[in-house]
């Protein structure tokens, strides 16, 4: 429910108020400032209201560019998650909606962008149209100014010009295009897809936003639109003089409205906005440069059924906890691309490790590496861990985890750090009793992952645990080789496809027996239900979390969390 949501988010809940207030704020204060201050009715004069809508939407174009960085700040946000680890832990998760955040803000920045695009396309169509006429209004009188001195007021002074000239032969016009540009191929290159099936593309193209900042900061300084300057105001004030221009002007000049008004431009801003970022993105990347610097063993490397490949490591001083993950970077691969992978090993363990599976190019190169080394081991650099821990899943007395896909990689962590917890009688471990559902198409390239829930079950039942573990694994996408291979092999014991204990089960869960049934086993208790996997699944595991808790505390509660990897 939304009170929930709120509870449980309430800073995100209060960033995003917080952001949406000042841009509102921004918008309607110089909106309303270029729309009514005297400086500028000469300029609006020519421009109209698309003087307000251009500067309105600069404004909020630069605050939104100097909070697009701040998220993407790793380092930074580990630090801050560090500082207020005494903080209440939803506090600490929030600081892994930096991604949500980083879109929302560059959303802003696309519609912003559109905006103070086409507002300048009207007032270079206006300037233009009033550089051309010769009727004697007040437009073009102003725009006529450039040829008795330098105070010029329209920055178009021929008649020859067109939108297009301007747009590619000024400063304001090609660093508009190049900078729009830029946005326009980072939005385009950052879609869920391209991410997860050509991470190289948006790895290159994201880092466009350089070519976006230095295109940002030299873009006003031409000072293309002016106003009037703050000594011809007291000398020639518009509401006094404004009728005198348009005014054929005789030899004797009889009263105080002789001088024409000066123009002065409005000084480039963007640098003071984006400076303070800037420096401290630059601070980051260092940090990272030199945290990768720091020597990496690659202690074991295991090539597992369908191209998936593991990598066990070991770094000084390097401390993880479930549910986090590294970015890693192999030098003789690439110099420049580093790539997110979730982390499989638990804490408890001497080790770190990642499985990699076989998406895109570097992926592929990656796995080839290991599989041809013969002498030494490729060196591999790594950056990390990032991503606040899973803890939560130790809180509860039974847990739901569910895994859909790729999402099962972080319950790999999980589940063997609760099953040393539980060796170890460890008091920080609340659970009894977990179930867990896998949902994938093919279980192909998670034949890892099986291995390892194989290897759970045994350790389970050998120390008489048996029941602490229930699992299903649901197979969304099957063929008829499968189906027949079942058919034949339906009273073993031990799973056809998985080789496990339990039955595989085809199609897709039905959720609310599966909650009926936890509820009727466990009619007391607290249940915490974790997803990783998409966000319709996790729509659907909500609405069944809030149909089966009990009106009753006392009785069953589901508590539903989404972990972000």
């Amino acid at each position: 429910t939304m009170g929930n949501w709120l509870v449980n988010h309430w800073f995100s809940a209060a960033v995003l108020a917080a952001w949406l207030g000042i841009n509102i704020f921004l918008f309607t204060y110089y909106f309303l400032f270029f729309d009514r201050d005297e400086r500028y009715f000469y300029t609006r004069a020519i421009l109209g209201s698309a003087l307000a809508w251009a500067r309105a939407s600069a404004k909020c174009l630069n605050f939104n560019s100097m909070l697009i960085l701040l998220p993407v700040c790793r380092n930074l946000l580990s630090f801050l998650r560090g500082t207020c680890s005494c903080c209440r832990r939803t506090l600490r998760k929030q600081l892994d909606h930096n991604l949500t955040f980083h879109k929302l803000v560059a959303y802003a920045l696309a519609l912003l962008t559109a905006v103070h695009t086409i507002a300048h396309l009207f007032n270079m169509e206006r300037y233009n149209h009033s550089q051309q006429a010769s009727d004697g209004s007040l437009p073009a009188v102003l725009s006529k100014m450039h040829l008795q001195n330098n105070k010029w007021l329209n920055p178009i002074h021929s008649n020859q010009t067109t939108v297009e000239y301007v747009a590619f032969t000024t400063i304001p016009g090609l660093t508009g295009v190049i900078i729009t540009l830029a946005l326009i191929l980072m939005v385009t290159s950052s879609t869920e897809f391209i991410r997860r099936n050509y991470f190289e593309v948006f790895w290159y193209t994201h880092h466009l936003f350089l070519i976006y900042f230095a295109g940002l900061v030299i873009h006003g300084i031409a000072g293309l639109v002016r106003g009037q300057t703050e000594k011809s105001m007291e000398e020639v004030h518009p509401h006094r003089c404004a009728r005198y221009l348009t005014q054929k002007k005789d030899e004797g000049c009889w009263h105080d409205c002789c001088k024409d008004p000066e123009f002065g431009s409005i000084p480039a801003e963007s640098w003071k906005w984006v400076l303070a970022p800037v420096l401290l993105y630059i601070f980051e990347r260092i940090l990272r440069v030199w945290r990768a610097r720091q020597k990496v063993d690659v202690t074991k490397v295991v090539m597992h059924p369908a191209r998936v490949l593991e990598l066990q490591m070991q770094k000084k001083g390097f401390h993880m906890e479930v549910g986090q993950y590294i970015f890693v970077n192999c030098p003789t691969i690439s110099l420049l691309e580093w790539h997110p992978f979730t982390l499989t090993s638990a804490p408890e363990e001497d080790f770190f490790s990642i499985h990699v599976r076989a998406a895109g190019d570097w992926t592929e190169r990656l796995i080839d590496t290991f599989q041809q080394q013969k002498l030494e081991m490729p060196k591999i650099e790594v950056d990390g861990p990032f991503g606040t821990a899973s803890e939560d899943v130790f809180q509860y007395e039974v847990a739901m985890l569910v895994g859909a896909g790729i999402g099962v990689t972080p319950f790999a962590s999980i589940l063997k750090s609760i099953w040393f917890k539980f060796q170890q009688a460890d008091q920080t471990l609340k659970t009894k009793k977990i179930y867990f559902y896998w949902l994938c198409r093919d279980t192909g390239a998670f034949a890892w992952f099986n291995d390892l829930l194989a290897s759970l079950e045994q350790k389970m039942a050998e120390s008489g645990k048996a029941d602490f573990l229930t699992y299903r694994l649901f197979l969304t996408g099957w063929d008829t080789s499968i189906a027949n291979n079942v058919a034949v092999h339906f009273d073993t014991a031990v799973d056809t496809v998985t080789g496990l204990r339990h039955k595989t089960i085809f199609g897709r869960p039905m959720w609310n027996t599966e909650f009926s049934a936890v509820a009727a086993a466990h009619p007391r208790s607290v249940v915490g239900v974790f997803l990783c996997g998409p966000e319709a699944l996790a729509k659907s595991l909500q609405k069944s979390c809030h149909q089966h808790s009990s009106l009753d505390p006392r009785k069953v509660q589901f508590y539903f969390n989404k972990e972000n990897f």
